[in-house]
């Protein structure tokens, strides 16, 4: 089935307005609605003008809206508005037709007190400060001679375009590494968190030295995520030195109380940690005009040792004449030297004849012959000297041996009586009658047996047969 229309029908209840119609009869339905409304917000991005009039914005954790408030009405208010404070105004709901914004004009403002974010800053600033967090002694210096920064921005804010260009302007060599990062939403605390930690653990891998993390200038709300807890304490434990770089020079947030070194703008960043390409070409320019006046003292001290030696040199026939009485000199003396040495070989050859002739074999087994025949003689001397005097000793000894021998005792008619178990009788009380005993004699012995024993007295105690 076919659906045909024809132009004529798309034309029939068509109205077609204009951008100026559209925003003229959205301005007439909301001022109409919303005739007269009472907001409560913090203030934001505030602008005085010359004009007299304020532009503000009203937040607050969720939402955002556009206010203005003309002279007229804003003579009334009697404090002076800023930004961070909470305020309660009236007035009616509009849009600027100009650009179609939707917008509150104010015609009324009285001040609610401190804002809610200005109020959680102090007590995390107060909180992290008790802790230690902003201690000096826990600052990492900065320097400004870094090869290699990390950057922790948005990529397409211009805070990193700042920086690149301070950076190609003070010194095009450095290197750069961006870890792209949102800078405002709430998704932007985690993700600044992860940068830093994820340049942390890439540093010693790629080389980086040092961090900047920042952003362009903005109201408080913009700049929350500076001021959250999780991305101070991620900073606070970075092992690599941070420079904060958050906001304009007026802007202060958590992350500048707890980085290594604050600095008031992004490029004040990057002036701070770059070194300035002139210095350099300077100090090249020292070090290049101390080489040529090194090398141009070099050429002038050898071109002055070169003159010396030229002076030097003598005429190369007088150089021959002079090297020919030279070599004569030295043959002469090599003639002298030759002689005497051979002199003091022919005086250490002899030497060595007389000593080889006196240490022949011939000689050495001559000498041997003698000695041995001689010792010989004398061994045989010494022998007989010995046997005499021993067997003149033995003579002597026995002749002692006689004189106390036993045997001549006996021989002298004298005897020995002993028992059975041969013990030598001394006296008449060993023994008893009927013992058997011996007697010794000088030709042989006798055994007999006890049948009287006398005692010295005399008396005879016992009597028996002897045989």
């Amino acid at each position: 089935m076919t659906l045909s229309v024809s132009t004529s029908d798309l034309k029939v209840n068509r109205e077609v307005l204009s951008v100026s119609d559209l925003n003229r009869k959205a301005r007439n339905l909301l001022e109409s609605k919303f005739a007269s409304v009472i907001v409560e917000g913090e203030i934001s991005n505030l602008a005085m003008p010359a004009s007299g009039h304020w532009y503000f914005t009203l937040k607050d954790k969720k939402s955002q809206l556009r206010c203005a408030m003309f002279r007229h009405n804003n003579q009334r208010v009697a404090f002076s508005p800023r930004n961070g404070i909470q305020v309660e105004v009236r007035g009616k709901l509009s849009i600027y037709e100009g650009r179609g914004d939707y917008q509150l004009i104010t015609d009324n403002m009285s001040e609610a007190g401190e804002g809610d974010l200005r109020l959680a800053f102090d007590l995390l600033k107060k909180k992290l400060g008790s802790e230690g967090l902003f201690a000096p002694e826990h600052k990492q210096p900065i320097g400004n001679d870094y090869r290699h920064i990390g950057i922790i921005t948005s990529r397409t804010g211009a805070a990193i375009q700042d920086m690149l260009s301070v950076f190609a302007r003070r010194f095009p060599s450095i290197r750069l590494t961006l870890f792209s990062v949102a800078v405002q939403g709430q998704q932007a605390p985690a993700e600044i968190v992860n940068a830093i930690n994820r340049a942390n653990r890439l540093g010693p891998q790629l080389g980086i030295e040092a961090l900047i993390v920042g952003r362009g200038g903005g109201s408080l709300e913009d700049l929350q995520a500076f001021n959250e807890e999780t991305v101070a304490r991620a900073m606070f434990a970075s092992k690599l030195p941070i420079t904060s770089a958050v906001g304009h020079e007026t802007d202060f947030t958590i992350a500048d109380f707890v980085a290594d070194v604050r600095a008031p703008t992004p490029s004040a960043a990057a002036e701070l940690m770059s070194p300035h390409q002139q210095h350099y070409l300077d100090r090249l320019t020292d070090y290049q005009q101390k080489l040529l006046t090194a090398v141009t003292n070099t050429i002038a001290n050898q071109n002055a040792t070169l003159q010396w030696l030229t002076r030097q040199l003598k005429r190369p026939d007088r150089r021959l004449q002079e090297n020919a009485q030279t070599l004569d000199r030295l043959e002469s003396q090599i003639k002298h030297a030759m002689i005497n040495q051979l002199q003091r070989h022919r005086t250490e050859l002899n030497l060595y004849q007389r000593t080889l002739a006196a240490n022949s074999p011939v000689s050495l087994l001559r000498d041997s012959t003698r000695r041995l025949e001689s010792g010989r003689h004398q061994l045989r001397a010494a022998i007989k000297s010995q046997l005499l005097q021993a067997n003149g000793r033995l003579e002597q000894l026995v002749r002692n041996l006689n004189a106390i021998s036993p045997l001549a005792v006996l021989a002298r008619g004298y005897s020995l009586t002993s028992d059975d178990n041969n013990a030598l009788l001394r006296n008449s009380k060993q023994v008893q009658l009927d013992d058997r005993i011996q007697t010794r004699l000088a030709d042989g012995h006798l055994t007999s047996i006890v049948t009287a024993v006398h005692p010295e007295s005399g008396t005879d105690t016992q009597k028996g047969n002897q045989s």
